[in-house]
């Protein structure tokens, strides 16, 4: 069940990787607030407008597609800042853009690293960065950065992604400490194993493997992260910033 929040009605939040998985909770749930859902995609345009008739379906007070590729600065630049001056402030951001490029020390390509760097962290950084700005013009802004619980606990075959997350904590912090005095808060939320399309191709065994280091031995729900999400961007959260919160059924116990 997703709480209520009355004033993410009307709100205009930016979501990046909503297409498919926690992301695409993450943007419906904030549809079923009544929020001005914002999304971006980088070539599929005919997917782009059915998300959008879905969400707005949901219930989004509007919603908009833009054109940008997240490790393409320049373009991303040039979308949001059209954006915001034709629209006015994004007041809600939430950097949930990521890929993961698994494999073992010995085996690691540069050109993986780098693009699970580039996708998963210096993008979520430029974009805070361009909307920093129009943040400071705005009121009752907050930043949701989607971490891992990896990024806490590290995890074999993952070095890259787990640097990438871990990145993101530090980001996170840094970010919610430069611009508290003028009311933007910054927190970063780690799922632990929540079921996705990704999660359901596992092998039987490898999710037993899973659930018997977690305490709750579950899985958790894609919504339960939504959620959460609704949750720190809401003034529900106002006192909250430069948090770290994990919703991992307590695996990092």
């Amino acid at each position: 069940m997703i709480a209520t929040y009355n004033d993410l009605k009307g709100k205009t939040v930016l979501i990046t990787g909503a297409s498919r998985g926690l992301g695409k909770k993450m943007a419906e749930a904030l549809a079923t607030q009544g929020a001005h859902v914002v999304f971006n995609y980088r070539n599929d345009e005919a997917a782009a407008m059915k998300l959008k008739e879905e969400l707005q379906a949901l219930g989004a007070s509007n919603v908009t597609a833009l054109l940008f590729d997240v490790t393409n600065t320049a373009q991303m630049k040039e979308a949001v800042e059209k954006f915001v001056e034709t629209n006015g402030p994004i007041t809600g951001l939430v950097n949930n853009a990521g890929i993961s490029k698994d494999q073992i020390v010995l085996r690691m390509k540069e050109e993986d690293v780098t693009a699970t760097i580039n996708t998963n962290l210096t993008s979520a950084i430029m974009l805070t960065q361009i909307l920093s700005r129009s943040f400071l013009k705005a009121e009752n802004v907050s930043v949701v950065n989607i971490s891992s619980i990896v990024g806490l606990m590290g995890n074999a075959s993952q070095i890259a992604y787990s640097a990438s997350k871990a990145g993101m904590i530090g980001f996170t912090k840094s970010y919610a400490k430069e611009l508290a005095s003028r009311n933007v808060r910054c927190n970063a939320i780690c799922p632990g194993f929540i079921t996705t399309d990704m999660t359901h191709a596992l092998d039987e065994k490898v999710k037993d493997a899973y659930l018997t280091s977690i305490p709750l031995k579950r899985m958790g729900d894609a919504e339960e992260v939504a959620n959460l999400v609704c949750f720190l961007l809401s003034k529900a959260s106002s006192y909250i910033t430069g948090e770290t919160i994990k919703i991992d059924g307590g695996l990092y116990i």
